[in-house]
């Protein structure tokens, strides 16, 4: 950015009464360059406004991330990403946002193989069909269930909702038909699988395994969830429309800020914001943490929604609304998607042929004593290196082994004691080796490099409350609440003018639902500055190559080479 440009954003600018820029182009400053930021960013942009976006970190996305260590890239987020295939809303703003330009999709015949301490697996093929087949053979006598399951799915895949286009307060009767017309015919089927929650349906099964397996269909059990969004992903995914984009999730985030930046937009990166600056209950600008102000005409807080709250604005601005989502529900058990330990694996050689991309293991007691911190008795092991190429260096590989665990054991620990936290970061990559290769046998020997990320990590780097890298579940009172703040409330916070959220931590979890609330935002502003708003796709579709993803940061310089394993900080 210019010296004439820089110094222009720390001006305040002139604006008619109510806050409507006069005569200009009015000016965005977004805080956080997550999915959600950037997206707000691009559309922004694309409605004639100058943008802005502050990030803290020195890559974008946010938790839609990965870093490097010795040519291999750990890859973070995305495990599936809705809107691979063409002909829905979703697809339609990815290309707007050119989020897949010029990438190829790898897509999977199965969600997740679940396999048990003995060895017997479930292969959870997204085809109706081979599942159905696959699940009698494993257990004749839940013939009823498991019929039963696999019918809804069929159903599933004839059914295509994705509301992401318009924000709920601004859509037509027209669009309101449209989606009632989708509803209706399905009404029933939503209703009963979204009333049913999978613990209940899965304990009537016979078979010991599939009482197990359904809960791991989506790798960990998220816990409180009900049937339908099981149902509704698998079916997505065998409409190719739940795929994994070439170049993962650093790759989605860089593709979005390159689109950005086409745009018009600049990223500050290392750039943390302190506080909003608030006049006459209008937010004019932001202070960063090196006292630096910057003005706009409004402010968009993409970013963790407490922090936002409580400190870039001093919990002077709440309700009865905005206190029960960023204040009770936060300590409130199943509100929050738990945080999660990251093991990656650097092996030398091909990981050969494997019938499963990835497999959650139940782990005996004795196997889960070995992870710190554990909510539960699984592990997830991901062959990385066969989601999308460039994710390690030539005639090497990577695996991704991650289990849900508890925020405050990581922070206690790291806080209290740094080297024990360092230690027993060693000992969990050990285990992982070893474990490793009593599955894969001559592994150990193969692996040249362990890296582990703790949720005090994801704390660190993304600023996401207790570590959580998706926010809010979704099917719980949070889900309401949030609804209600997108639609009822704009996304606005009360008694305050100039000033919106967005991310998941207003539109709940999922890189889609968070791109959706950039767009969302930018609705809203322009129906309140009476412009017309507009959205285009991307034309670029240059292909993609690895060497896009730019230099990768190391979340720490110790050595992690095999028997010295130091793992970050």
């Amino acid at each position: 950015m210019h010296a004439d440009e820089e110094h222009e954003w720390s001006v305040r600018p002139g604006a008619a009464p109510g806050g409507r820029p006069a005569d200009r182009r009015p000016r965005v400053i977004v805080v956080g360059g997550g999915v959600a930021g950037l997206a707000t960013g691009c559309y922004a942009q694309m409605n004639g406004m100058r943008s802005r976006i502050f990030e803290k970190h020195v890559l974008p996305g946010g938790c839609c991330t990965a870093w490097g260590r010795d040519g291999y890239v750990f890859d973070y987020c995305i495990e599936w990403l809705i809107g691979t295939a063409p002909g829905n809303e979703a697809h339609r703003i990815w290309r707007e946002l050119g989020a897949l330009d010029g990438k190829s999709i790898t897509h999977f015949d199965m969600f997740n193989r679940v396999t048990d301490e003995s060895g017997r697996s479930v292969m959870f093929y997204n085809d109706p069909g081979r599942l159905e087949a696959h699940l009698l053979g494993i257990s004749p006598a839940d013939a009823p269930l498991i019929r039963s399951f696999c019918r809804d799915l069929r159903r599933f895949t004839d059914i295509e909702l994705y509301p992401f286009l318009t924000a709920p307060a601004l859509r037509s009767a027209g669009e309101r038909l449209r989606m009632l017309r989708t509803v209706l015919p399905a009404f029933r089927l939503f209703w009963r699988t979204a009333a049913t929650p999978m613990h209940a349906f899965a304990d009537r099964f016979e078979d010991p395994l599939l009482r197990r397996a359904f809960r791991n269909v989506f790798f960990q059990d998220p816990e409180g969830f009900p049937l339908l969004p099981y149902l509704f992903n698998m079916a997505a995914a065998h409409r190719r429309n739940a795929g994994f984009p070439q170049g993962g999730s650093l790759g989605l985030a860089r593709s979005i800020e390159e689109r950005y930046t086409a745009l018009g937009g600049t990223v500050s990166y290392r750039s943390r914001v302190a506080r909003v600056l608030v006049e006459r209950d209008r937010a004019v600008g932001i202070e960063l943490g090196n006292g630096r102000r910057y003005y706009a005409d409004h402010v968009v807080a993409a970013c963790d929604g407490h922090t936002t709250v409580r400190t870039l604005l001093g919990g002077r601005y709440t309700g009865p609304r905005v206190d029960r989502l960023y204040g009770e529900l936060l300590t409130e058990r199943g509100a929050l998607f738990p945080a999660v330990v990251s093991v990656f694996a650097g092996v030398r050689g091909d990981l050969g042929p494997d019938r499963a991309h990835s497999t959650t293991y139940l782990l005996s007691p004795e196997d889960a004593a070995h992870l710190p911190g554990a909510l539960q008795r699984s592990l997830v092991v991901q062959l990385r290196s066969h989601y999308s190429d460039g994710f390690a260096p030539p005639g090497r590989s990577v695996i991704h082994c991650t289990y849900f665990s508890d925020f405050g054991f990581w922070k206690e620990l790291r806080t209290r004691d740094r080297k024990a936290y360092w230690a027993l970061k060693r000992r969990l990559a050990a285990f992982v080796r070893d474990f490793l290769e009593r599955h894969r046998p001559g592994i150990a020997g193969r692996i040249e490099l362990l890296d582990v990320a703790s949720p005090a990590t994801t704390k660190r780097y993304t600023g996401n409350h207790d570590g959580s890298i998706l926010a809010w579940k979704a099917f719980s009172e949070a889900d309401d609440v949030a609804a209600a703040l997108v639609g009822k409330d704009r996304m606005r916070l009360p008694g305050l003018a100039g000033f919106s959220l967005a991310g998941q931590w207003v539109g709940l979890g999922g890189l889609i639902r968070a791109a959706s609330t950039g767009r969302f935002a930018v609705q809203y502003l322009c129906d309140e500055w009476g412009l017309p708003f507009t959205a285009r796709e991307s034309l670029a579709r240059e292909p993609w190559r690895p060497a896009r993803l730019g230099p990768l940061p190391r979340l720490d310089r110790r050595d992690t080479r095999l028997g010295q394993e130091v793992p970050e900080a």
